[in-house]
């Protein structure tokens, strides 16, 4: 099971999730975070200022990781990595001297538009029986009122004639 398998699951799970724009929000959010909390000397003239910049940078941060481990929340987690990145850049040193913004508005968008990947049936026809009337049409069988299934692309006269 070694460095292979292991290898095997890490690309597995990166490729379950949007890996690549949650990384992205993530430095975004560390980008934003930091600046603020540069030398002691530059916060204590920064004073108040500073506590946006470091609350918008843990917000990404913290949507960037809903990302990994919530892939289902990506859509909340996408809009508020581009709203955060976008308010940073009035909010804090233009949202760490543009950097943190970029790469928050990319992360974002990249965690908004991921897609789930689509399993594929092999190819022999193998994998799950369909079920309910899909199963019915495929088998050939009578419908629940005995009627015969009607070839796939031809309408069926019992649903048309219900329809106003």
């Amino acid at each position: 099971m070694g460095a292979a398998g292991a290898r095997a699951r890490w690309r597995r799970w990166r490729r379950g999730r949007p890996f690549w724009g949650g990384l992205a929000a993530v430095l975004a959010g560390a980008e934003i975070c930091a600046l603020p909390l540069a030398p002691l000397k530059i916060m204590l003239q920064q004073g108040i200022a500073g506590v946006p910049s470091v609350l918008m940078g843990l917000v990404m941060i913290l949507m960037g990781l809903s990302a990994w481990f919530t892939p289902q929340h990506r859509t909340l987690a996408g809009v508020l990595t581009v709203l955060g990145a976008m308010a940073a850049l009035v909010m804090s040193n233009l949202g760490g001297f543009l950097v943190g913004t970029v790469l928050g508005i990319l992360g974002g968008a990249m965690v908004f538009a991921w897609q789930p990947v689509e399993t594929r049936t092999p190819p022999d026809g193998g994998g799950a029986p369909p079920i309910g009337p899909a199963a019915a049409e495929a088998s050939g069988a009578p419908d629940a009122d005995g009627a015969p299934p009607v070839a796939p692309g031809v309408p069926d006269p019992a649903v048309e004639s219900r329809i106003p």
